[in-house]
């Protein structure tokens, strides 16, 4: 009888497939249906017997929540079909929920790995509140749940201002570890206080060794002399920075024709030197800005670039998240194919 089948459900949250008749003592079976309803059970199936004719029972069987019905007389050839395709589809469902229990695992195993990654950025500004001569802003948008790309400042000493800009080859997961490596490479080898020559070098010679699939990072260093507004770079194969001038002024700066890092163990790299006036400023930036693309399949570009960093804003923060909006405006909600950093530092 239905109490009966109900106590066993109960007790056996194993049973998957229930094949009930309609008349029964005690507990019909449309109440049966309800109750086994009310146990939550996604993985549990049920079939009706019903008499032939009998559409109203079906029909509520049915809405009630039993997945088919078979008609007396009972035809054993029928029963097995409808019993086997019950149990098919509930293999499938068992499959499906096991693919996205694993789904949610993996994404809750992304987002963890984003969070560590996005910690090792600096995030707090200002950087350094007390210190007045410059000014320094950044902002990563990874594209997947993790990215390639990276940005870092540091003070080498009182004197000097040590920053670095990084993409690393690919994206996702082995790129954000890649990326991971070069970043505390880098920043350990810089503040050791050596030329950007020499950091690069170093550092080049360790992510050679380190590198797997092949993988590369371009990177821009740079250190800036506080006291004279002297940056002495090194550039691995980025985009090359551009240079803001007080008066509105906006150029890139000289290329110093390096590889990326990773590629060639023995290396030479060589340095420049711009000097900055006060109220000048420097702009950096992966290409995940100038290669976003619009609706219709246009990049952003170097040119739109050029033209919000000649527009009025005098501070690094300002001038990166105009820069972002820009190319957010621009994408127009498109998915965004490539990491976006970016990276603004002031000489005051």
């Amino acid at each position: 009888n239905g109490v009966e089948a109900l106590q066993q459900l109960q007790n056996d949250a194993g049973i998957e497939l229930v094949l009930t008749d309609i008349n029964m003592p005690e507990m019909d079976g449309l109440t049966l249906l309800t109750k086994m309803k009310e146990l939550q059970n996604p993985l549990l199936r049920s079939v009706i017997v019903s008499a032939y004719g009998d559409m109203e029972n079906i029909r509520t069987a049915m809405n009630r929540g039993a997945y088919d019905f078979v008609l007396k007389p009972i035809d054993l050839g029928d029963l097995e079909i409808t019993i086997n395709k019950s149990l098919d589809d509930l293999y499938k469902l068992k499959e499906a929920i096991q693919s996205r229990d694993q789904l949610l695992a993996l994404q809750h195993e992304l987002d963890i790995a984003r969070a560590i990654q996005m910690s090792m950025l600096p995030k707090k500004f200002p950087a350094f509140p007390d210190r007045r001569e410059f000014d320094i802003y950044a902002d990563m948008i990874p594209a997947k749940v993790v990215g390639g790309d990276f940005y870092d400042f540091f003070l080498i000493d009182q004197d000097h201002l040590g920053f670095a800009i990084g993409d690393v080859s690919g994206k996702g997961v082995p790129a954000a570890l890649f990326m991971a490596v070069c970043k505390t490479v880098l920043k350990t080898t810089a503040l050791k206080g050596l030329p950007p020559e020499e950091c690069l070098q170093q550092v080049n010679r360790i992510l050679h060794l380190e590198s797997v699939a092949s993988m590369f990072v371009t990177v821009f260093y740079g250190i800036l002399d506080l006291s004279s507004g002297e940056i002495v770079y090194c550039n691995g194969g980025h985009l090359p920075p551009y240079q803001i001038g007080k008066d509105g002024t906006v150029s890139a700066i000289e290329t110093t024709g390096n590889l990326a890092l990773g590629v060639l163990v023995n290396t030479a790299y060589k340095t420049k030197t711009i000097n900055l006036d006060r109220g000048d400023g420097l702009f950096l930036y992966t290409d995940g800005i100038t290669e976003a693309m619009d609706a219709n399949n246009l990049e952003y570009g170097e040119e739109r670039l050029l033209t919000s960093l000649q527009q009025s804003a005098t501070n690094a923060k300002d001038i990166t998240q105009l820069v972002i909006s820009g190319v957010k405006t621009f994408s127009a909600g498109l998915a965004q194919s490539d990491d976006m950093t970016v990276l603004a530092l002031y000489y005051l």
